[in-house]
């Protein structure tokens, strides 16, 4: 991880209000803690929307061009690498099915990374055309999950 992309996660930590923050990969590590320990932080089991930086380095695969006959429309993409999630919880009902609206502060999933919840808006207003990901999957940084009718 070079310089720019911890000023980008420092940027990300601040514009998003999160408190704490913890990257580890073989090579590396950071820990992110911001104001002071009084208990205001973000607690370790709260839903956060935290978008993701794009991976250092992209695995073969993930960096395969699309096929040439990829459905067209906006497509709502992976801001991390994680577990694709359309519910809240086992019990909980999906957050959006094919068919149903969406405007771009529409929470349409959550992508668990490092322990965390990620809730992932569609940034996009229209109707869900197409849900690109099976429950419970492990998504790749800019992979399409949902494909979007615009409005």
């Amino acid at each position: 991880m070079d310089i720019k992309e911890i000023k980008a996660v420092l940027d990300l930590c601040k514009k998003q209000d999160v408190a704490e923050f913890e990257l580890k990969t073989k090579d590396f590590e950071i820990k992110l803690k911001r104001g002071n320990d009084t208990g205001g932080g973000v607690p370790a089991q709260e839903v956060v929307n935290v978008p993701a930086l794009a991976p250092a380095v992209v695995p073969a695969a993930a960096a395969a061009p699309a096929p040439a006959a990829a459905p067209e429309g906006p497509m709502i993409k992976a801001p991390m690498i994680g577990t694709f999630y359309r519910a809240p919880s086992p019990e909980s009902a999906n957050y959006v099915e094919v068919g149903d609206k969406v405007t771009a502060d529409s929470v349409v999933c959550i992508i668990e990374a490092m322990k965390v919840m990620n809730e992932i808006k569609a940034e996009v207003s229209g109707t869900i055309a197409e849900i690109l990901v099976d429950n419970s999957k492990p998504v790749e940084f800019d992979q399409p999950l949902f494909r979007i009718n615009p409005a």
